[in-house]
């Protein structure tokens, strides 16, 4: 087996070992469930495709390591994660700031995938175009993923506190989806090269 189609393997087995552990004493399950839900969509779809749809290496990494952020986030509700914990104290914040990781990647994940697929599939011919609406696209998930958020509250009122995370924050939805637009313009901007260089390598192949 060649590398390329060796590494969403042993990427695979490791997000789904890192989810096996998680779920062994996470500290609400409920929210571990929430939190984790695109990483139990994900990994069947990602088994189905990767033999008649391979991705580029530089997506399989950052899918993985967003599935990791995901579940991190699941084990200790975002609030209490441990890294977060330090880095509010390291540069004086004011909360736990791990949940802005996990925006940053919703929107970073989502647009390099939208862009190779419109790259790929050829919906689209322009670079610029491309960019676009990938972003478009990482936006359009982020705030579908705060109106999930906001179901989720009035649905469990009260037990929805650790799914959403806002910490006292008012503005904490505004700054979700912000996080989320600087992930995306971030990833077509400054991984575009390399990504359009292992997308012309899968070309060939």
């Amino acid at each position: 087996m060649s590398k390329p189609m060796l590494l969403p393997l042993v990427l695979g087995a490791l997000v789904t070992l890192a989810l096996g552990v998680s779920a062994i004493s996470p500290y609400d399950r409920g929210t571990w469930l929430l939190e984790v839900a695109p990483v139990l969509i994900a990994l069947p779809v990602m088994a189905w495709t990767w033999r008649r749809f391979p991705l580029t290496p530089l997506l399989y990494w950052l899918i993985a390591v967003h599935a990791l952020v995901l579940i991190l986030g699941g084990t200790y509700t975002y609030a209490r994660v441990p890294l977060g914990d330090w880095m509010e104290h390291a540069f004086h914040l004011g909360r736990n700031p791990y949940d802005k990781i996990g925006h940053f990647m919703q929107g970073l994940v989502p647009a390099l995938v939208a862009r190779e697929i419109l790259l790929r599939a050829r919906y689209v011919r322009s670079a610029r175009m491309a960019a676009f609406l990938s972003i478009c696209v990482a936006l359009a998930i982020s705030a579908f993923y705060e109106l999930i958020e906001w179901w989720t509250a009035l649905a469990l009122g009260g037990g929805a506190t650790d799914f959403l995370g806002t910490q006292g924050d008012p503005w904490d939805t505004q700054s979700d989806m912000f996080m989320a637009l600087i992930g995306a313009t971030l990833g077509v901007v400054a991984l575009a090269r390399w990504q359009d260089g292992q997308i012309a390598r899968l070309s060939r192949a």
